[in-house]
């Protein structure tokens, strides 16, 4: 299968710079597996797709979607996960000298302003599949699973730029998780039940703290 490149984003680097063959092809599987079930989903809704039938529609067995994915709202949501790591990739190159919170609004006006790998919640395909999220618990489930692990790792570089300890040590959850001025920006941006409105006063929390 041919992944739609318009539907999900460039993945994030290695962190060598390097990939090798190996892990393009694991890559390039994860990709495909992902753009059938939010191609399916989409098509039939999700009470009428099977793991089974993602697998087909990628061309691999069901043990091969397995070792990518715990189930189809996963596979489906996998974009999601890929803007997480896309921001605390953000965050890990910011300069080591720059406050937390600063940093991190830099990490996220960054992804913001990427348009030529633009953040999944402003592709129509990626929009549409959020907008059955609100509806579709297992669906919720799953995101809001991939929202904690990408808050949780950002968390933890926080931590680690301060030299503090993720768990005994309130500051990095406080930037990680609340940011002054109201609730986390990227969660707003790319939460199902954002309106366009909240979206967009998001979006300019983020561009005013930076500016």
């Amino acid at each position: 299968m041919k992944v739609n490149e318009d539907t999900f984003p460039d993945p994030v680097p290695a962190q060598d710079g390097v990939e090798d063959r190996r892990q393009r092809k694991a890559r390039q599987t994860r990709n495909a597996l992902a753009a059938a079930a939010l191609d399916l989903i989409l098509e039939r809704g999700l009470a009428d797709v099977t793991v089974g039938a993602v697998a087909d529609r990628a061309d691999v067995t069901r043990r091969t979607f397995s070792r990518h994915f715990v189930g189809k709202e996963d596979a489906a949501l996998d974009f999601v996960r890929g803007d997480g790591d896309r921001i605390n990739a953000l965050l890990r190159a910011r300069p080591a000298d720059e406050p937390p919170l600063l940093a991190y609004r830099r990490a996220v006006a960054d992804w913001l302003a990427d348009r030529e790998n633009p953040a999944s919640h402003i592709r129509p395909r990626m929009r549409a599949l959020l907008a059955l999220v609100d509806t579709e618990p297992a669906l919720f489930a799953a995101y809001e699973r991939i929202r904690v692990d990408a808050q949780e790792e950002s968390i933890r570089i926080i931590a680690d730029r301060l030299g503090a300890d993720d768990v005994r040590d309130i500051r990095p959850a406080l930037v990680g998780q609340a940011p002054p001025g109201g609730p986390n920006p990227p969660a707003v941006i790319a939460h199902p039940r954002a309106h366009a409105g909240e979206r967009a006063r998001a979006e300019r929390a983020v561009w005013g703290l930076v500016l």
